[in-house]
């Protein structure tokens, strides 16, 4: 199994039991975008990449990411206290 099975396969666990995480984004492309700790939810999990939803200015926004994205640390799942991490 490779490291991107193991972050889809977390993911949708996450996705399935808990979809609520926070996460920290940091983006260059296709404009700069640093976000800490921002309230999200996993909306969707596909084969390569997954979507999160952000309410954080009083309107939905949907970004997708793709499992690269956090083999890079372009974003982070930062998970709530409550949500066990798989080994």
């Amino acid at each position: 199994m490779t490291e991107l099975d193991t972050i889809r396969d977390h993911i949708q666990y996450l996705y399935k039991t808990h979809p609520n995480v926070h996460v920290n984004v940091t983006l260059n492309r296709p404009r700069r975008m640093t976000l800490n700790n921002l309230p999200a939810v996993i909306k969707g999990v596909y084969p390569h990449m997954f979507q999160i939803e952000d309410k954080s200015e009083g309107k939905a926004k949907l970004y997708m990411h793709q499992y690269t994205d956090v083999v890079t640390k372009d974003i982070e799942i930062l998970e709530l206290p409550t949500v066990n991490r798989l080994q």
